[in-house]
């Protein structure tokens, strides 16, 4: 039986919370073509279902997200292209709770973003590598952008070979801290949620250091990645350790997927 080609390449951007993540998923889809977001927020079990935590509820676990719902959803991404009906009609875009969030003003110049989406015309154009992968053919592929704080996780190990590029950005607590408290809060299922006093430092923080230490030599967070770790699964950051503007980071993806895309294109 021959194989059918999937229709969509799914690259996961992961870290902690405020780590800039939905930013660079949305940068991301505006320069290159094809191009649409999901999130793990939208996979959020209902509040009545979330387990606690010093007594507050604790959104930042992998016990709070249904994996299996988030497994079948990607494996619908890369078959068809399109959000699978369970999550909306079907059409290319979801109407997200996440993209109800408001993120504040863009960090990243126009005119940086205004050269990045020229390259990539560039990349896409004949005779260049990025070819005929997301437009410019009769069966282009779509690419998906996946933003969550747990996919790289042992805990979301379901979802790890659902992600063909793995992206993952590096905060400190100190900035994590400050975006999170500067957040007026989040829509969710019920309406709205916003963090109750000490929710970073006795949930958030804690939660992240504890999924992803793992990943770091001395299992410090804000140190340096374990490099056989990181080349085994797949992950990319970007060498410039904690704390690199969005600027230099969306450069960085960028570049990052200019190279791979071609790659992940020609082995499916």
């Amino acid at each position: 039986m021959a194989t059918v080609p999937r229709k969509a390449i799914v690259v996961g951007i992961s870290g902690c919370s405020s780590s800039g993540k939905t930013t660079l998923s949305r940068l991301l889809r505006d320069i290159f073509p094809n191009t649409f977001v999901l999130h793990e927020d939208d996979f959020y079990r209902p509040e009545t279902e979330l387990p606690k935590k010093h007594d507050l509820l604790d959104w930042d676990c992998a016990e709070s997200l249904d994996i299996p719902a988030m497994v079948k959803s990607l494996e619908h991404i890369r078959r068809d292209g399109t959000f699978p009906l369970t999550l909306s009609p079907p059409q290319p875009d979801l109407d997200s709770k996440e993209d109800q969030n408001s993120l504040g003003k863009c960090p990243v110049p126009d005119t940086a973003i205004e050269a990045l989406k020229a390259r990539v015309k560039t990349w896409a154009e004949s005779g260049h590598p990025g070819h005929g992968i997301l437009n410019s053919s009769s069966n282009p592929i779509r690419l998906c952008i996946f933003d969550g704080f747990l996919l790289y996780s042992r805990s979301m190990e379901p979802i790890q070979a659902k992600m063909d590029i793995k992206l993952f950005l590096r905060v400190s607590y100190a900035k994590a801290k400050a975006r999170r408290e500067a957040r007026s809060g989040y829509v969710t299922l019920e309406g709205f949620w916003e963090d109750p006093p000490g929710y970073v430092d006795k949930i958030v923080w804690p939660n992240y250091v504890e999924d992803h230490r793992w990943m770091f030599e001395n299992g410090d967070v804000e140190g340096d990645l374990k490099a056989d770790v990181v080349k085994e699964w797949g992950i990319r950051s970007h060498e410039g350790g904690v704390d690199v503007d969005m600027t230099t980071t969306l450069q960085w993806a960028v570049d990052t997927l200019m190279e791979q895309l071609p790659v992940v294109a020609k082995s499916s």
